[in-house]
């Protein structure tokens, strides 16, 4: 009988179940939807029972008979809330990583809690993070909180370990990145308890064992954990600097490796035998913009937007700037706001699909602007890659050139990589993988200029000065 890692990889809008052998070969794979909601502006909520129904789902489809798991790992979607009781049953809703109900409590923060985060976790106060959200929901109800990698393993060991990976806890806010651990001065700052957190685990560290899960026997070990973005930088096998991830999902996530942590934009990729660090920026819509457009216009789906999009070679002065939860990277805006301008008499519906294909690639540019070095290049992963106008549009805007993976399921194969490596097996796929590679066109002039329109259409929504 062949075996096979499981990997799983629970995402903001769905899950995906992939059986991985020793050599990364894919024997099996199976999805299923997870929803979304929207009860409010600007609050983003799922339903925890949902997310785990979904992986279930996920799970049951891709299994088969012939072949054996002799190991679990989990890729999941970072610093979305949950919040449950020792049973199992959440309490209240999943606080997604969009969700900025929180922002006004963040901005009433000291800016002394501010300068502690920075220093002590590489990040800043964000309503994205973990910790503003947990707060809302201890607020609301006693209850064990953590990230959805420390609610699934909660489920899949039948209640029995409490535990996150410290990848997905340098997310929170409340991981301190020298010291390896929960923060006691972070926790008093937002107002957490220790005994309602998780314990802190390494990367490849183990996190139990399956008990009561339908479909798998009990006694499968959870190997290996891994944030979805941090697990596709280790897909791609971005270890050194100067190679940039850039992942194409509902929001972006664009990372680089760092000999050490830095304050200021600076995560914990991985923790294995040392600690992995990278510069990140995140980008709070780039899927959603599209499919937002792609809705406005009245089409189908992002491929019908794109294909549409592809039928003019210029926006012609059209800029998308896709605010709708405010700004992320570089620009740390929340209270700016989406628009779209540059329009004339002359703007058709295709100018406007090229604008919003245009600005995913414009955000990941603004990242890429900020990181020190030379930049070799990009390689790129998620939904959207699947498009060559936004590849090679992102290697135009970008002056370098930009590597698709044509492997669509990029952050359960580095989790089950990782999960692989610590079982003994030869790895190092990364290598042996396929890449669409992508030019930057003649025209360093007209980048310029685009970049330029593009500065002056962010400039006009920006509530909070740059």
């Amino acid at each position: 009988m062949v075996q096979a890692v499981l990997a799983i990889d629970q995402g903001t809008t769905n899950s995906k179940a992939v059986l991985v052998a020793a050599d990364g070969t894919v024997l099996g794979t199976g999805s299923a939807p997870a929803t979304l909601s929207t009860p409010h502006p600007g609050w983003v909520e799922q339903d925890a029972e949902n997310l785990w129904q979904s992986v279930l789902q996920a799970v049951g489809s891709c299994l088969t008979p012939e072949v054996e798991v002799v190991g679990i790992a989990l890729s999941t979607q970072r610093e979305s809330v949950v919040g449950w009781n020792s049973s199992g049953e959440s309490v209240g809703p999943v606080l997604g990583w969009q969700d900025v109900r929180t922002t006004s409590w963040c901005t009433q923060l000291p800016e002394s809690v501010d300068d502690l985060v920075r220093r002590r976790t590489g990040l800043r106060v964000d309503a994205m993070f973990s910790a503003p959200k947990m707060r809302w929901l201890l607020d609301r109800s006693d209850a064990l909180v953590g990230t959805v990698d420390s609610w699934l393993t909660y489920r899949l060991t039948g209640c029995r370990e409490h535990l996150t990976e410290a990848g997905n806890a340098s997310r929170t806010l409340l991981y301190d990145l020298m010291t390896l651990d929960w923060s006691e001065e972070l926790l008093d700052a937002f107002g957490v308890p220790r005994d309602a957190l998780p314990d802190v685990r390494a990367s490849d560290a183990g996190f139990g064992t399956t008990s009561g899960v339908p479909g798998l026997p009990d006694g499968i070990p959870i190997v290996a954990v891994l944030a979805d973005s941090h697990a596709a930088m280790y897909g791609q096998g971005c270890t050194e600097a100067g190679l940039v991830k850039a992942t194409y999902g509902t929001g972006s996530s664009v990372m680089t490796p760092v000999d050490g942590f830095a304050p200021g934009g600076c995560t914990l990729a991985w923790l294995t035998d040392r600690p992995v660090y990278a510069l990140e920026g995140n980008i709070v819509s780039s899927g959603a913009a599209l499919a937002w457009t792609a809705d406005l216009l009245g089409l189908p789906d992002v491929g019908a937007l794109t294909a549409l999009a592809g039928t003019v070679t210029a926006a012609e002065g059209v800029v998308l700037v896709p605010a709708f939860a405010g700004l992320g990277a570089p620009h740390w805006d929340r209270e700016a706001r989406a628009a779209l301008t540059g329009m004339s008499s002359s703007t058709t519906r295709a100018h406007i699909a090229r604008a919003a294909v245009d600005a995913v690639a414009h955000q990941i540019c603004d990242i890429a602007d900020t990181i020190p070095g030379p930049l070799s290049s990009l390689r790129a992963d998620g939904g959207a890659t699947v498009s060559d106008l936004l590849m090679q549009t992102q290697a135009d805007l970008l002056g370098h050139p930009v590597e698709a993976s044509d492997v669509p399921e990029i952050s359960a194969l580095g989790v089950a990589e990782l999960a692989w490596t610590k079982l003994g097996a030869t790895t190092g796929w990364a290598g042996k993988r396929s890449y669409r590679t992508f030019e930057p066109g003649p025209g360093a002039g007209d980048r310029g200029r685009r970049r330029d329109e593009w500065a002056q259409a962010v400039a006009t929504v920006r509530v909070t000065p740059a």
